[in-house]
């Protein structure tokens, strides 16, 4: 039987030729037409603008010992061998130095039976040295005998799974401006690395490797390692935070980057001074509260100054005194008081003196600013005033009664040139604000907690009734040396006159010889920080808090601060009562925390006020 073929015969008709020809043109058409799609696809692409265009440097020049990438010129350094023993967190000093870096780090991991016979064949040469110098009774060798116990004992660890071994890769990349600056800071890197005796190099005609080895790439092109065991590795590790756990002091917060506690006795630092620089509505005036209610039960005095009432259900709640300065309120501050003075420690006409020239700096802010002739008068005035009292070098000031802002007014009466000064003068003895400074003393100070009011002042008062407060705190201060604190609360109100100013910063400077405390609060940064001694005053506090910035402040804050950006947008992104925490020369970022109890009373929310007033009532109409 015959079979046809089904293939290549063409179907009949049809010339073999013609049917040849018209495939041959259709894969002609195919192909040319993909060539086309190729070349305008290679045309487009051309024309497109990757992110490796955009991150990509002018130049890249590759030198014998650097690489310089732009403007900006970079070197690599890797670590040839460590010390016997490394400390935990001995990369810390390089991470926190205040320098554009990148670090990497490579682990090859070694399988246990290689090490375990490399290092059976070390026992072995060392105990057959040791014996033999014991055969020609030559002195032991320390080192020998050291290296024996430590190859001893990593055999055991690694035998029993206690110890893995790796070889490990430690490289940094620095970047500068410039060439000299990339000498001299390669210089301090070494320096801090041959410190701790870890012996490290420079590239030398590596720098293209060192650089690519330390790009997010995980590409390891230098492959300079070192033998090392788990727990030295650990202690490498580079993620590292502040601790600010104490066994004394209360407690301030949560530490954010492990959720340790930061409990800090303020008082345990080079001075127990505070500030804190936060927006409205971040949580300033909740932490301190909660700050102030804590230092009570540890029997600290705490004094504040209250510009928004906000303090009073505080004072309410621990038995505290509230007292309330305004024009017509029946509580007083005399600014012509005077400290008791303690022991022979200070004379009295020392004590006089000081008394004048803080006076002065009131009425220089009462009369917005006096002339030099003026101020001789008031100057003269001042020590008659106190004269006109009996009060001289050798009055017992522990009797003594001081003078009143009229016994002023009478005295500049008497005096040739005065005339413009009385006539100031008698706004505040027999004018508007007669109420204010024209009395004798009467408040209590005699509590563990005592806050003075002064929301019902003119905002054109509150200045000086805040310096007269701050400065008859003082006095009490230096009359009896006791643990206290002393809260200014809105302090850029001191801060928008220079005598005020300076007075707050002397208090700053002196108030640690007497056991006080200031914490100054803001939320107008700038008027603070633009001040040469609301600078002085962040100077001088060795506690720092800073809460949410405004973008307008946050640059001002990190140049202050010398706050790394990621530190700047913490600031900018914190939530309700958080912020960093600065003690001394450790930082850390805080979440303040709270009981429901001292929620309760140290809340700044209306809303929850206004519930905790209504529960208030209903449980009085039910006792009632």
């Amino acid at each position: 039987m015959a079979f046809k073929p089904i293939f290549g015969t063409p179907p009949s008709g049809v010339p073999k030729k013609k049917l040849f020809g018209s495939k041959q043109e259709e894969l002609a058409k195919q192909s040319g037409a993909e060539l086309i799609t190729l070349e305008e696809e290679r045309v487009y692409r051309e024309g497109v603008v990757s992110i490796r265009d955009l991150i990509a440097p002018a130049v890249f020049n590759v030198e014998s010992n650097f690489i310089q990438l732009g403007t900006t010129y970079c070197r690599t350094i890797f670590i040839v061998s460590y010390p016997r023993y490394i400390s935990i967190g001995w990369s810390s000093p390089i991470l926190n130095l205040s320098l554009t870096m990148d670090i990497a780090m490579f682990f090859y991991p070694v399988k246990a039976a290689i090490i375990l016979k490399q290092l059976k064949n070390k026992v072995g040469a060392l105990e057959a040295q040791i014996h033999a110098d014991s055969e020609k009774g030559a002195p032991r060798d320390p080192l020998r005998e050291t290296a024996l116990r430590d190859v001893e004992q990593l055999r055991d660890s690694l035998t029993q799974g206690i110890e893995h071994f790796f070889q490990f890769a430690f490289y940094v990349t620095l970047y500068a401006a410039s060439k000299e600056k990339l000498d001299q800071v390669c210089e301090d890197v070494e320096s801090i690395f041959g410190s701790k005796l870890i012996n490290s190099r420079k590239v030398l005609f590596q720098g293209e490797q060192g650089f690519n080895s330390t790009l997010p790439l995980c590409n390891d092109e230098l492959m300079i390692s070192f033998n090392m065991n788990s727990s030295p590795i650990a202690a490498s590790f580079p993620f590292i935070s502040a601790e600010l756990t104490s066994d004394d002091g209360i407690l301030y917060g949560i530490n954010r980057h492990n959720n340790s506690l930061i409990l800090f006795d303020r008082f345990s630092l080079q001075n127990a001074n505070m500030v804190v620089f936060a927006t409205s509505g971040a949580g300033k005036s909740y932490t301190i509260k909660l700050e102030i209610l804590r230092s009570l039960m540890m029997g600290v005095d705490v004094i504040v100054i209250d510009p928004e009432m906000e303090y009073k259900h505080l004072s309410d709640a621990v038995g505290g005194t509230y007292i309330n300065i305004s024009l017509s309120s029946e509580s007083k501050i005399n600014p012509f008081d005077l400290p008791r003075p303690m022991g022979q420690e200070i004379s009295t006409e020392d004590v006089i003196r000081g008394a004048v020239i803080t006076v002065k700096g009131l009425l220089r802010i009462m009369f917005a600013g006096i002339t030099t002739e003026q101020d001789s008068i008031v100057d003269r005035a001042l020590i008659e005033t106190y004269a006109k009292k009996d009060i001289t070098g050798s009055a017992d000031l522990s009797t003594a009664e001081p003078p009143i802002m009229q016994d002023l007014q009478e005295v500049l009466e008497g005096m040739t040139g005065s005339e413009e000064l009385v006539l100031k003068l008698k706004k505040y003895t027999d004018g508007t604000f007669s109420g204010l400074f024209n009395s004798p003393t009467n408040v209590d100070m005699h509590n563990q907690l005592v806050i003075f009011s002064v929301r019902d002042l003119e905002d054109e008062l509150r200045p000086l009734a805040i310096y007269a407060i701050v400065n008859y705190i003082w006095n009490v201060v230096r009359s009896e040396r006791k643990k206290r604190i002393l809260v200014i609360d809105e302090a850029w109100w001191l801060m928008q006159h220079e005598d005020s100013a300076r007075f707050i910063y002397a208090l700053v400077k002196r108030c640690r010889k007497y056991y006080l405390g200031v914490t100054t609060i803001t939320q107008d940064v700038n008027d603070f920080l633009k001040s040469q001694y609301g600078q002085a005053i962040v100077t001088s506090s060795a506690l720092q808090l800073l809460m949410r910035q405004s973008p307008a402040a946050v640059d001002l804050i990190q140049k202050v601060f010398l706050l790394t950006d990621s530190e700047k947008y913490l600031l900018l992104e914190s939530g309700v009562g958080e912020g960093i925490f600065f003690a001394g020369s450790k930082h850390a970022a805080i979440k303040v925390v709270a009981s429901y109890t001292e929620d309760q009373i140290v809340t700044t929310n209306p809303q929850q006020l206004l519930e905790i007033e209504k529960a208030k009532k209903e449980f009085e109409q039910q006792v009632g």
